[in-house]
This record gives structure tokens, C-alpha cells and sequence, in this order.
């Protein structure tokens, strides 16, 4: 029930679809624009700098907030697996931003999303997957590269710390927490299956690049 409840706050939070907000507020669906991604790459290209930070920096919250808000919930209650109840807050809001029910499961990509995980899971894995993702992203400006990378990253690494007591659960629950990271990280990947092929085809958009490129 623990799980069921978790994933049901972080769903609600991630619904609030900031994206498509923005875009309204301007006067546009940014769903029927440039890519149809109602995430922050599709905002930036979209709509501008301003635009691109405020949905980046808002998609973070809502996902660090249904971490919180559980965690809050949970705190005498589970203790012990605190961390695994926050991975299913985040998958969550994930889901809820990925596929939104009031905008017909139409959403964006939950890459964002992601990173309100990342910053919930402590600060070696915050600064490894940062360094990894401007690395990438400055060097290639493949936005989706650096998200892709990242993501299998993120498994990866958690992983590596679990398995040293990092989070201080049992096994099972380690267990349980990999695979649900790693499920987040498939539906990640495939989330950008176009941008993979364009990225073998090298047609992928890069960013802060111009329209007439």
C-alpha cells in the first residue's frame, strides 16, 4: 500500500504539466510545436531561454516535492525504506509528467523529472551525473545524448552505492529500488527513440543551434 500511495503523490505532482502551462500562457499548445515534447528542450527551442529554465527548474520541484511529501509521510511509519518509497514518489511523477491524464497522457519526456530524482538521491550521485551531463551536452550539444547517458548512468550508480550501504536498506529492498531505477531508465530511452535514430543519422537537433542549420 506503501508503494501504491507513493506512486500516487508523485503522480499528482507531476500532472502539473509546466510546459504546456508556459506555452498556454503564451498563447500556444507547445505540444504542436517543434518536436510536440512538452518538456524543457522543446520550451527552450520553443519559446526561448526563460522559458527552457523556468520549465526545467519547476518539472526539478515537482518531483523533489513528491519525494518530500512521502518521505514526510512514511517517516515513523517505514523508515527502513524511505529511499525505495522516494524512488516511487519520483517514478510517480515521472509517469505524470510523461503522461498526464488531463492532457489526454500527452506529455513530455520526464528527463527533468529525472533530475528531481538524481537531486533526492544525495550529492555524489547529483555531482556525478551533472559533470557527466554538461560534459556531454557542452562537448556534442546533444541535448538527448547527455539525457540518455545519464539515465544509464544513474543505474549504474546507484547501484555502486547501494551495494556499499549508501542507503541504508536491506537487500530486498535494494533490490527492488534497482529495478525500478532501471525501469524509469528503459522508459527513458525509449521515450527518445526518435532522437536515438536521428542521433545514428545525424540529423539530431542540437541546441542553441539556428533554424536555418
Amino acid at each position: 500500500m506503501e508503494r501504491v500511495i507513493s506512486l500516487a503523490v508523485g503522480y499528482l505532482f507531476g500532472i502539473f504539466q509546466t510546459a504546456y502551462i508556459y506555452g498556454r500562457m503564451n498563447g500556444i499548445d507547445i505540444r504542436e510545436h517543434g518536436s510536440g515534447n512538452a518538456g524543457t528542450t522543446n520550451a527552450l527551442r520553443v519559446l526561448g531561454k526563460k522559458a527552457g529554465a523556468v520549465v526545467f527548474f519547476a518539472d526539478v520541484a515537482k518531483t523533489v516535492l513528491s519525494v518530500v511529501v512521502v518521505r514526510l509521510i512514511f517517516a515513523k511509519s517505514c523508515g527502513d525504506m524511505l529511499p525505495l518509497l522516494g524512488m516511487y514518489a519520483a517514478a510517480g511523477a515521472i509517469l505524470g509528467h510523461n503522461f498526464p491524464v488531463q492532457l489526454g497522457f500527452k506529455g513530455g519526456k520526464g528527463i527533468a523529472c529525472t533530475a528531481g530524482l538524481i537531486v533526492t538521491l544525495g550529492p555524489i550521485v547529483t555531482g556525478l551525473e551533472l559533470v557527466t551531463f554538461l560534459l556531454i551536452a557542452v562537448l556534442t550539444r546533444y541535448v538527448s545524448l547527455g539525457s540518455i547517458v545519464v539515465v544509464i548512468e544513474l543505474v549504474i550508480s546507484i547501484m555502486v552505492l547501494g551495494q556499499q550501504g549508501y542507503y541504508g536498506m536491506s537487500q530486498v529492498h535494494l533490490n527492488e529500488f534497482y529495478v525500478v531505477a532501471a525501469l524509469l531508465a528503459v522508459m527513458a530511452i525509449y521515450r527518445h527513440r526518435a532522437n536515438i535514430k536521428r542521433l545514428l543519422n545525424g540529423t539530431e537537433h542540437k541546441v542553441f543551434e539556428k533554424k536555418s542549420e
